[in-house]
C-alpha cells in the first residue's frame, strides 16, 4: 500500500474516542510538567509509562508521543519569560527570550517561539513520513566517530557564546566538561571525583545542574547585584502576538536551515534535541544575517532553537520505528512502552499490517500533536505572560520554591537539592568574575557524549584519531566544526588588518 493511503488509513483511526482522548490528555500533561523546572518532558513520559499498562498500544504509544512533542515546545515558557530552562535543549532560547521579555516584549517572543515550533513540527513530520525509508541507511551508518564528530560540532557552539571574552568562554567550557567526568568511568568503571559521596557515584544529573545555575544562581546573583530585585518592565501586551508576513519572509534562511538542521540531527540516535538546539543557534551566530547580535534579544536566536528542538522529535522517531534505536531520553520510555505491549520496533514493525498501520496512526497523530500544542500555546500565553505581573519578590520566592522542589521530585533525594544550591552559588561566583554561564552548562551537557563516543572510537579503531577525518560522515562534520571555530577569529582578524591599514596621502 502507497504512503499516502496508509497515512489516511491512521488519521481515520486517530479519530476515534479512545485515540483522540489520549492526545489530548498528553498534550496537557507535557506542556504542564515541562513548566516545572527539574521536571522536565522526560520525566513526563516516565510518569505517564505506568498507565500505559492497560492501554491498547496504539492509544498508549499517541498519549506518549503527544506528551514529547507539546513538552519540547512548553519549555519555552519559563525559558523565556524567566530566564530558567526546563530542559537543557531551551537553554539557547533564554540568550535572546529573555532579552526581549526585559523589553517588554514576552507576547512577542513567545509568539516567535510558537510559529518556529508549529513550522519544525509539520516540516519535519512530513519529511519523517516522505522519507523514513531511506534515511534509516544514514542513520545506520553513524557509528562512534560521527557521534564525537557531532558533539565536537555542537561544543563548538563555545565561540558563539564567548561574547568579547573568549577564553572566559573557555574556561568555563572546560568546568562544564570537568563537572561531566564526575562519577564512575563507564568504560573502565574507575571512580572520578566523588570524593566518597555515593551520590556522585552516577556522576551530576545535568538537570540539577540547569536548575541550579539558571534558577538559583539567577535569584543570588539579582540579590547580590542591589538590596532588592529589579523589577520586569512593563510588558507591551498580554496578548499573543504573532510576527508579521514580512518578519517571516525575512526570516525564511533561518527557519530553512535550523528545521534542516534539526531533522537530520534527529535521525542519529542519541544526539536529541539538544544538540540540535546549540547546533542551530552557533550556525545562525555564525552564517545569520544577523548573526553578530544573537544574544541581544532578536527572533532569530529564539527561532532556531526552537524550530531545531521541536524539528529533531519527528526525527527521532524515525530511527525508533524503522531500528529500534530511541534517539532521546523520552524515545527510550517510549521504547519501553512498544516492548511492554510485546511489539519489537525496527524493520519488523513495518512486515505486518496491523502493526504498519499503528505506525502511520503514529505519524498522523504527531501531526495532530504539532497542531494541537499551538492551539495550547496560543490559549496559554496571555495567561503566562500575565504572571510577569506578580511582584518580583514574590515570583523569586516562587521561583527558588519550584526550583528546589522540582529538584527534589526528580529522584525524590535531598542530594539533588544540594546540587542544585552549589551550582547556584558556584553560577554567582561565575558571574561576579564575568564568566558566562552557558559554555560551562554546555559542557556539562554534551561533555559525557563526548566522552562516551570518543572512548569507543578510541577502542575500536586502536587510538588512531585520524578516523574522524578519514570516514566521509564525520570528516565532513569535523571541517564544519573547524570551521566555526576559525570563521570568527578569521574575521576579527581581516577587521584588525582592515582597521591597521595606512590612510591614503591626504586623507583627513
Amino acid at each position: 500500500m502507497d504512503t499516502l493511503h496508509l497515512l489516511g488509513r491512521g488519521f481515520a483511526e486517530l479519530f476515534q474516542m479512545n485515540e483522540l482522548l489520549a492526545l489530548f490528555i498528553g498534550l496537557m500533561f507535557g506542556m504542564l510538567v515541562s513548566i516545572l523546572p527539574g521536571l522536565g518532558l522526560v520525566m513526563g513520559v516516565v510518569l505517564a509509562l505506568p498507565f500505559t499498562y492497560s492501554m491498547e498500544l496504539g492509544p498508549a504509544i499517541i498519549l506518549l508521543t503527544a506528551i514529547y512533542m507539546s513538552g519540547t515546545y512548553a519549555g519555552c515558557f519559563t525559558a523565556i519569560l524567566y530566564r530558567i530552562p526546563g530542559e537543557p535543549m531551551d537553554v539557547p532560547l533564554l540568550w535572546d527570550g529573555w532579552g526581549m521579555t526585559k523589553r517588554g516584549e514576552a507576547a512577542k517572543a513567545l509568539g516567535w517561539a510558537l510559529v518556529a515550533a508549529l513550522t519544525g513540527g509539520l516540516v519535519s513530520t512530513i519529511v519523517m513520513i516522505a522519507l523514513a525509508a531511506p534515511l534509516k541507511n544514514l542513520a545506520l551508518s553513524f557509528g562512534a566517530p560521527e557521534y564525537f564528530a557531532a558533539v565536537f560540532f555542537g561544543l563548538t557552539t563555545v565561540v558563539a557564546l564567548a561574547g568579547n571574552s573568549l577564553p572566559n568562554a573557555l574556561i568555563s567550557l572546560c568546568l562544564g566538561l570537568l563537572v561531566s567526568t564526575v562519577g564512575i568511568d563507564g568504560t573502565y568503571g574507575a571512580e572520578r571525583f566523588t570524593f566518597g559521596f555515593t551520590e556522585l557515584m552516577n556522576g551530576v544529573p545535568y538537570v540539577m545542574v540547569l536548575v541550579g545555575m539558571y534558577g538559583y544562581g539567577e535569584i543570588l546573583s539579582k540579590l547580590s547585584h542591589g538590596s532588592s530585585l529589579k523589577a520586569i518592565p512593563a510588558q507591551d501586551s498580554f496578548t499573543t502576538r504573532f510576527p508579521s508576513w514580512n518578519e517571516l519572509w525575512g526570516l525564511r534562511a533561518t527557519f530553512a536551515r535550523s528545521t534542516g538542521l534539526g531533522t537530520l540531527l534527529g535521525l542519529i540516535p542519541g544526539a536529541g534535541a539538544t544538540i540540535s538546539s546549540f547546533v542551530a543557534y552557533g550556525v545562525e551566530k555564525q552564517y545569520g544575517k544577523r548573526g553578530d547580535k544573537l544574544g541581544t534579544g532578536i527572533p532569530e536566536g529564539i527561532v532556531a532553537p526552537q524550530i531545531a528542538s521541536t524539528a529533531s522529535v519527528a526525527g527521532h522517531m524515525v530511527p525508533l520505528m524503522t531500528l529500534g534505536l530511541p534517539g532521546s531520553g523520552a524515545t527510550a520510555v517510549i521504547l519501553a512502552a512498544f516492548l511492554l505491549q510485546g511489539v519489537q520496533p525496527g524493520p519488523f514493525l513495518f512486515q505486518s499490517e496491523a502493526t504498519t498501520l499503528i505506525v502511520y496512526t503514529i505519524m498522523a497523530s504527531m501531526f495532530a500533536s504539532v497542531i494541537g500544542m499551538c492551539l495550547l500555546g496560543y490559549l496559554w500565553i496571555p495567561l503566562v505572560v500575565r504572571a510577569l505581573l506578580i511582584p518580583t519578590g514574590v515570583l523569586a520566592a516562587i521561583i527558588v520554591m519550584l526550583t528546589l522542589v522540582g529538584a527534589f521530585a526528580d529522584r525524590n533525594s535531598l542530594s539533588d537539592v544540594w546540587i542544585v544550591v552549589v551550582f547556584g552559588v558556584l553560577a554567582w561566583i561565575l558571574d561576579r568574575f564575568k564568566i558566562p554561564i552557558a559554555p560551562m552548562v554546555l559542557g556539562a551537557v554534551l561533555g559525557p557524549m563526548a566522552e562516551d563516543s570518543f572512548t569507543r572510537s578510541m577502542i575500536t579503531f586502536h587510538d588512531d584519531w585520524t578516523i574522524f577525518f578519514r570516514q566521509p560522515l564525520s570528516g565532513t562534520l569535523m571541517g564544519l566544526a573547524l570551521l566555526s571555530l576559525a570563521f570568527p577569529l578569521l574575521r576579527d582578524l581581516l577587521t584588525r588588518l582592515s582597521r591597521s591599514k595606512p590612510k591614503p596621502f591626504g586623507a583627513a
